[in-house]
């Protein structure tokens, strides 16, 4: 299953299907609903039997797109191996759609949706049995307890972050009690060596211009911010057991080192490779064999220089509000993720200028009177959540 398909990951997943069609057989397919057409093509270039659009106004849309797909839409392979018919697809839709298909039968999930409407897709595929490749890293944020508690294995969930399938891949190097540290890798961002001054002034256009990876706006935004690298601290907590103040982050601007294992003896095993989301996603689909040709590696016949310098906390101070978040409450990475996503989305606007974006998140955190571990549910998360977007949208319209 292909969650989040017409997205960054999603289409770099399909590219990674398409190349290796004795492989991986993709059975169904989910999207916002947005662009019908785009899923149409990707349901008759692959054979799927299934898709879901999260827009229910959308579901007429799909079944019209799929009905005007042209004769060779249908790749020769898939019409030889599969009979593959339009009028056969079967097309979910409602906000519970990819969750519906996630449950259904499948080796592997990769849920490449963005933001926390991804939590639901995310229990579904665990509840199910299947295996989790989890670049929807918001689900296990906002969720960490649950999404844990869903596990029906201990391998279950396998990252497609591309720091967090570095970290797994070092891991492999060593036992769990070998382990001193983790070290996150983050290129910075556009701003990277800013004042504070200068980065309150950023513009939609140039947070959304990374230097080194394309990506989603949410997330282009988010690493602008560092946010995305605060999420990441406590998606690494939760998906490795390592604590939050074993886990490092560092600057490094080439984005060719993806994260790095310090061990006991003082070893530290780093993975590298070109800035490529289709090596952790083959990775995540072929765990724990990899597939050969991914991606082209690393060019060992040029000369080339790697960095690494600390993060500048005075100026991006949003990885500190994960770690404070992480140590509070269950539920304060699941208001520090909310929050966020509406202050995004007004920045994106134009409603609010790019330092408003975290000094607000800080404010509604300090607010929150979070739940303990082990109160958790489903549904205190949802309120939370509900309460953090509330409360962000009503100091947004004081900014």
């Amino acid at each position: 299953m292909l969650l989040g398909c017409t997205g960054s990951i999603g289409t770099q997943a399909v590219d990674v299907v398409r190349r290796n069609p004795d492989r991986f057989r993709v059975v169904g397919l989910s999207a916002g609903g947005r662009d019908v057409a785009a899923v149409a093509r990707q349901a008759a270039g692959l054979g799927v039997g299934v898709v879901a659009v999260a827009d229910p106004a959308a579901a007429d849309g799909m079944r019209a797109a799929l009905a005007d797909l042209p004769p060779d839409a249908v790749p020769a392979d898939v019409a030889a191996a599969e009979g593959w018919r339009a009028a056969d697809v079967e097309v979910l839709a409602g906000p519970d759609a990819a969750s519906t298909l996630a449950a259904r039968p499948a080796d592997v999930v990769l849920n490449g949706i963005t933001g926390s409407v991804g939590l639901g897709p995310t229990l579904a595929a665990l509840r199910a049995g299947a295996t989790l490749a989890l670049a929807n890293k918001e689900s296990l944020v906002v969720g960490g307890p649950l999404v844990r508690a869903a596990r029906t294995r201990a391998d279950q969930i396998v990252p497609v972050d591309s720091e967090h399938s570095a970290l797994a891949q070092a891991l492999r190097s060593g036992t769990e009690r070998e382990v001193r540290r983790l070290v996150l890798t983050a290129s910075g961002g556009p701003f990277r060596g800013w004042t504070a001054d200068a980065v309150k002034a950023v513009t939609p256009e140039q947070a959304l211009a990374h230097p080194t990876w394309a990506m989603g706006p949410v997330v282009t935004v988010n690493s602008a911010t560092l946010v995305n690298k605060g999420l990441e601290l406590i998606e690494a907590h939760l998906l490795f057991d390592v604590p939050p103040e074993r886990i490092d982050v560092v600057v490094h601007p080439q984005s060719v080192v993806h994260s790095m294992v310090e061990f006991v003896d003082g070893s530290t095993i780093a993975q590298a490779s070109p800035p490529d989301m289709r090596l952790p996603i083959a990775l995540g689909l072929g765990w724990p064999d990899r597939v050969p040709d991914a991606v082209p590696g690393c060019d060992w016949t040029r000369a080339t220089s790697w960095t690494f310098e600390p993060l500048d906390e005075a100026v991006f101070p949003a990885v500190r509000l994960a770690r404070e978040a992480l140590a509070t409450s269950a539920t304060h990475p699941a208001v520090l993720n909310a929050a966020n996503e509406e202050c995004v989305a007004a920045f994106l606007a134009g409603r609010i200028g790019f330092g408003d974006v975290v000094a607000t998140v800080s404010r509604v955190l300090d607010e929150h009177d979070g739940v303990a571990a082990a109160d958790l549910t489903l549904e205190r998360v949802l309120a939370a959540e509900d309460w953090a977007r509330a409360r962000a949208h009503e100091v947004l319209a004081r900014t």
